[in-house]
């Protein structure tokens, strides 16, 4: 099964049909997972555990992430890249459910590592077929769309919250029924999808590493900006004497601009190069550290962070546009997967890092180091243009 002889195709040649059913399968598969995380931290927190344990808790799914991520080119190339789909979301459901049942932090530890691993798949795979299927001259714009709807599943997943609250099984069976909806829409579409790459140069997940060391670094910086962010920025607000109320808020919109401008990033890179505008993304997201301190208790704070959660998600949209630039086949997977894996490590050491400086040196910590991050970026960036 091929997308070609499989696919049907608008006037444009592009597959709108399997887009569409990739698309809407990873927004309802992130509006499960994004639930997950604020909804087990508030159990946990009403049981009394302390926060160094609820965050070791939230770790394990990013640790699912790494450790599964080197498995997956060749689990996917066995199986099938829409069995593997439909089987990790259904896997996903049940490990949901079993977390449901057991209301202990032990016992939860094991059952949130599963979910990443469950997780991980979905998205690699998925991003695999997206890049395969998308035309180089639309890459920019879909792949822009589909991080948007990505974020954007992620933010209504703990919105949802708010509408069938935090308390017994009304969550979970949100967040359950999510992933069998998932499971469900790549069964529909799988007929239009392509099989996972199995031509080309064999390349491992170190191989990635070796060739593409740059782009690696820039899912990095936008892991461990988004998660500092998301984690930290609380912290940030409540020591500049900020309602909780109002962080919410900013935080919120963050998110709202993390979503709303992948595709208008996207379609920059289509004109620019997708090299050029991680770097002007990069240089935009160091010009908002440094700003930050100077507008917080002032009315640009709002459209400041918008656009930073924007560009600073962008670096990762833009990697995945360049991935697909430079890389086909059994490499694209393994690139994929190589990004999984990175994302994860990203995930699970800024927030910690970022502490430690804002313990360190204060408040002004956070913006810090997100800052340095940037410019690191930056600066290579730099660095290999004028290598090239």
């Amino acid at each position: 099964m091929t997308a070609e002889n499989t696919t049907s195709t608008g006037e444009s040649g592009i597959p709108w049909a399997a887009m569409a059913g990739i698309i809407a399968t990873v927004s309802v598969f992130a509006l499960a997972q994004g639930l997950t995380y604020p909804l087990l931290s508030f159990i946990l927190e009403r049981q009394g555990t302390t926060p160094a344990l609820i965050g070791l808790s939230a770790a394990m799914t990013p640790l699912g992430f790494i450790v599964s991520a080197p498995f997956i080119p060749a689990l996917a190339q066995r199986v099938g890249g829409a069995r593997l789909a439909i089987l990790c979301a259904l896997l996903a459901a049940f490990a949901l459910a079993a977390i449901g049942l057991v209301q202990d932090v032990r016992a939860w530890m094991p059952l949130r590592f599963l979910l990443g691993v469950f997780a991980n798949p979905l998205y690699v795979v998925s991003e695999t077929w997206l890049i395969a299927l998308t035309p180089a001259a639309r890459r920019g714009r879909i792949l822009g769309l589909y991080s948007s709807v990505v974020s954007g599943g992620f933010a209504i997943g703990p919105l949802s919250l708010g509408l069938v609250g935090t308390a017994g099984w009304a969550p979970f069976l949100v967040g359950i029924v999510a992933f069998v909806l998932c499971s469900l829409i790549v069964l529909a579409v799988a007929q239009r999808l392509p099989d996972i790459p199995q031509e080309g140069e064999a390349v491992s997940i170190a191989g990635i590493f070796s060739r593409a060391p740059l782009l690696l670094f820039a899912v990095f910086t936008a892991a461990a900006f988004e998660q500092t962010f998301v984690s930290l920025f609380a912290v940030y607000g409540t020591a500049l004497g900020s309602s909780e109320a109002r962080i919410a808020a900013l935080i919120t919109v963050f998110i709202a601009g993390n979503a709303v401008l992948q595709v208008v990033l996207g379609r920059i890179a289509e004109r620019c190069g997708a090299a050029r505008t991680m770097l002007a993304c990069a240089l935009a997201a160091l010009f908002f550290c440094l700003l930050l301190p100077q507008v917080f208790a002032a009315w640009p704070v709002w459209p400041l962070l918008f656009v930073w959660g924007g560009v600073s998600f962008g670096i990762y949209t833009m990697a995945l546009i360049e991935l697909g630039e430079r890389f086909t086949g059994q490499a694209l997977i393994a690139g994929n997967a190589a990004f999984a894996l990175v994302w994860g490590i990203g995930g699970m050491t800024g927030s910690p890092a970022t502490g430690l400086a804002m313990q360190l040196i204060g408040h002004q910590g956070l913006p810090a180091s997100l800052g340095l991050l940037c410019f690191m970026l930056a600066l290579l960036l730099v660095l290999r243009r004028r290598q090239v």
